[in-house]
């Protein structure tokens, strides 16, 4: 059977582009072995979102008192919560399902073949699949594990939203953004939290200035944050699990119920690959060139298996490039990163470091939440926002925030990075007040 377009993986990337090359009126096959929607879905974005939201509200009737609200008794009603994180999901996913009406979704696994033709087909069982204009392989990414002893013994995030009861306690390995979510919901939660990060300082990634000051925050709610330490093996001991580690003063070990391991995610490659000729980066992602082609003409790659940047919305706009044929539509400097801690964290565009290894000349502007009247009306204080500047010209290069609905201003931040615009500019757009968008102004 020949479609037009061939996608395989029904995630952020495959299904967003399917129905754009449908509406184009292409004819487009998506393949799917598990369920729509992807890693994003079903095991990442949307379920920790849920659980996010019920911590938050915990939180929330926790600091009622401070509001003038005097405490009642509250009682965690996890398999609820559970439940309701399904709800959503399955809603959602019915939603995706729409989405692709105009395109033939294929169940099954799917793989490479190169025809007797020298041409690259996809195959799902028994059944051939050949592709007039593209292949797109959309595969995603999974877990990580450390290659450590007992490293069965731990649950991946795939594992943790599995969960139905709430343990007593939870080792994190890794301080990384999937680390540091679930350590803010299970505490928020109630669960004894401690985490284990290689780095020096949590969330590699972002400002580390910012880092710093979450992982206080986060310190002064009971999390415990050990850094600069690598996790050396896991031993059951009864009903809990020895997690021994080499830390600043030595090797010191850390029990608990459960152990999360989120140490990053590996791409999820198709069958296939080495036959089709596709070559790989030397760190096992597909190589893509800025239009999100493969080394093998009318195959792409777009989202997590790429490697570019493995977040779901990247993963929209890598399909956007290939859809519109535009490698414009793709920036990776100018593509937001979020945190959903309890206070959230985001950013957008290169860090200050970054940008001076670049050998870029720049300023340090930061606002306080604690100057900002709408932050001080809702309790939630406790932040900041941090741009940096191009010191000639005074361009927004990049920005970090640290404080309450930090998710969603960042869409300004990146907004005023992606076009350019002077920080000198930016308070002559008005912006409402009392509101937390005047942190900008």
């Amino acid at each position: 059977m020949v479609f037009d377009n061939i996608v395989i993986g029904a995630g952020p990337g495959g299904y967003h582009l399917a129905a754009d090359l449908a509406a184009k009126g292409e004819s487009v096959a998506i393949v799917e072995r598990d369920r729509l929607g992807g890693t994003c879905l079903n095991r990442g974005c949307i379920p920790t979102k849920c659980l996010a939201a019920t911590a938050s509200a915990n939180l929330a009737v926790l600091s009622a008192p401070k509001l003038g609200i005097e405490p009642f008794d509250v009682c965690i009603n996890f398999p609820a919560a559970v439940e309701r994180m399904r709800s959503v999901m399955d809603g959602l996913r019915d939603g995706v399902s729409s989405v692709l009406g105009k395109c033939q979704v294929i169940n099954g696994d799917a793989g490479l073949t190169r025809l007797d033709s020298g041409s690259v087909a996809v195959k799902v069982g028994d059944e051939t699949y050949e592709a007039a204009k593209r292949i797109i392989i959309a595969t995603g990414s999974r877990p990580a594990v450390l290659p450590i002893p007992g490293a069965e013994l731990a649950m991946t995030s795939d594992e943790a939203l599995s969960l139905e009861t709430l343990p007593a306690s939870m080792v994190i390995v890794g301080g990384g953004v999937i680390g540091m979510e679930f350590a803010s919901i299970f505490s928020a939660l109630g669960v004894k939290v401690t985490v284990i990060e290689f780095c020096k300082e949590i969330l590699p990634p972002f400002d580390s200035e910012v880092a710093k000051r979450l992982r206080t925050t986060l310190s002064r709610r009971g999390i415990d944050i050990i850094t600069s330490a690598a996790v050396k093996s896991l031993v059951p001991n009864g009903d809990l699990i020895a997690v021994t580690y080499e830390g600043k003063r030595g090797e010191a070990v850390v029990e608990a119920e459960k152990v999360i391991m989120a140490v990053g995610r590996r791409p999820v490659l198709p069958d296939g690959l080495e036959e089709a000729g596709i070559k790989l980066t030397p760190k096992g992602f597909i190589e893509v060139d800025d239009m999100m082609r493969t080394s093998v003409p009318g195959i792409y790659a777009v989202g997590d298996v790429n490697g570019l940047s493995m977040l779901a919305h990247s993963a929209y706009a890598h399909g956007r490039v290939v859809a519109e044929e535009d490698p414009g539509l793709f920036n990776r400097d100018c593509v937001p990163s979020i945190v959903f801690t309890e206070p959230e964290v985001a950013m957008v565009g290169p860090t200050a470091a970054e940008l001076q290894a670049r050998g870029e000349d720049v300023t340090i502007i930061k606002r306080p939440f604690a100057s900002n009247g709408k932050a001080q009306a809702m309790g939630h204080a406790d932040g900041v926002l941090k741009m940096v500047a191009r010191a000639g010209d005074g361009v927004l290069l990049s920005a970090t925030i640290m404080g309450p609905h930090a998710a969603d201003l960042i869409a300004e931040a990146t907004l005023h990075v992606s076009y350019g615009t002077p920080v000198s500019k930016i308070p002559r757009t008005i912006h409402a007040h009392p509101t937390l968008s005047e942190i900008f102004c």
